[in-house]
């Protein structure tokens, strides 16, 4: 996995079965910490901001069921149509 926000998404996952309660809202992570949850993504990008500055931070919707975004293999526009 490439370093540029490693540490925050192993955070993140450390911390989600106790956000799993708070499924649909937002978490924003700097470095080893959670900076808070937050009802909208605006809300959680802005104390980003507020919080890290230019530092990279992690905002992510918090949910149990994994977002899936790999491909086995190439698609070809004529398996989309």
């Amino acid at each position: 996995m490439p370093e540029t926000l490693a540490t925050e998404l192993e955070v993140y996952e450390g911390l989600l079965p106790e956000l799993s309660d708070r499924a649909g809202k937002y978490a924003v992570v700097h470095g080893k910490e959670l900076v808070g949850v937050y009802d909208t993504y605006a809300d959680a990008l802005a104390s980003g901001y507020d919080r890290c500055g230019l530092e990279q931070f992690l905002v992510k919707q918090i949910s149990t069921i994994p977002n899936v975004g790999f491909f086995s293999r190439d698609l070809v526009d004529s398996c989309l149509t």
